[in-house]
């Protein structure tokens, strides 16, 4: 049975040193215990962040035995500052030695699938490969934007209405830039460990909703459930509408 929990953090540095902390601990229980581990990684501040202190205590995670994907990227052209990769690889993955071939990025808009349906149907081809073989994602890290969204899954839109693909285009994100490749709802549960980092004021009302069973259709971060365990780890601001 997957088990839910809510954590709570004085600030913002310690909710990310937290969650550098799962980071570590998911990892190497998963290698532990099948030889290998996968984590999909999340961006924007909370996102890059934690893996900012994941290099600073890497624990005994065996980077050469981990598989790395994303749970959304920005389609914009390869080497884009903007790209959730290049932010990925400047704070962590440049600076460890993971294998090069275990490193999955989505596609950029100016590599080899220049129509984002394309790309996508690549990026879901990769993931089906690797869910094949292993089953499932052994952690996935997603923040979370104040309407309630999750990698690139906005309320009300076609990708989180998705019940069947794992990964979609977003074309028309109400979030700039317009047009991305995201793992779907349907993919995020196809993960061990899901863990949601939030921080902010702006949000607690959308955290408030998705713990007490919005719709995610509503609030996509409240279908973001993960087949072992779901935990919400937030900073106080981001849990001020959450009973005591």
């Amino acid at each position: 049975m997957s088990k839910s929990a809510v954590e709570t953090f004085s600030g913002t540095e310690e909710l990310v040193r937290a969650a550098a902390a799962r980071f570590v601990t998911e990892v190497v229980e998963a290698q532990r215990l099948r030889g290998s581990a996968s984590v999909v990684l999340t961006g924007g501040g909370t996102g890059i962040g934690l893996l900012e202190w994941v290099r600073k205590a890497p624990g005994d995670i065996d980077w050469a035995n981990l598989d790395v994907f994303w749970g959304d990227e920005r389609f914009l052209p390869v080497g884009d500052p903007e790209r959730n990769e290049v932010q990925a690889r400047q704070a962590l993955l440049d600076h460890v030695p993971v294998d090069p071939a275990r490193v999955h990025p989505a596609e950029p808009s100016s590599g080899d699938y220049p129509d984002p349906l394309e790309a996508a149907g690549e990026y879901s081809a990769t993931v089906h490969a690797y869910l094949a073989e292993h089953g499932a994602f052994d952690l996935h890290l997603l923040g979370m934007g104040g309407e309630g969204h999750i990698n690139s899954l906005f309320p009300h839109t076609d990708a989180t209405r998705e019940e069947h693909e794992l990964v979609v285009a977003e074309t028309n994100s109400p979030k700039p830039p317009a047009v991305r490749v995201t793992l779907t709802l349907p993919a995020i549960r196809k993960s061990r460990h899901v863990v949601l980092v939030v921080s902010g004021e702006a949000k607690a009302a959308a955290v408030a909703a998705a713990l007490n069973g919005a719709s995610p259709l509503d609030i996509p971060a409240a279908g973001a459930i993960g087949s072992e365990s779901t935990t919400w780890l937030l900073d106080e601001s981001a849990a001020a509408d959450l009973p005591h």
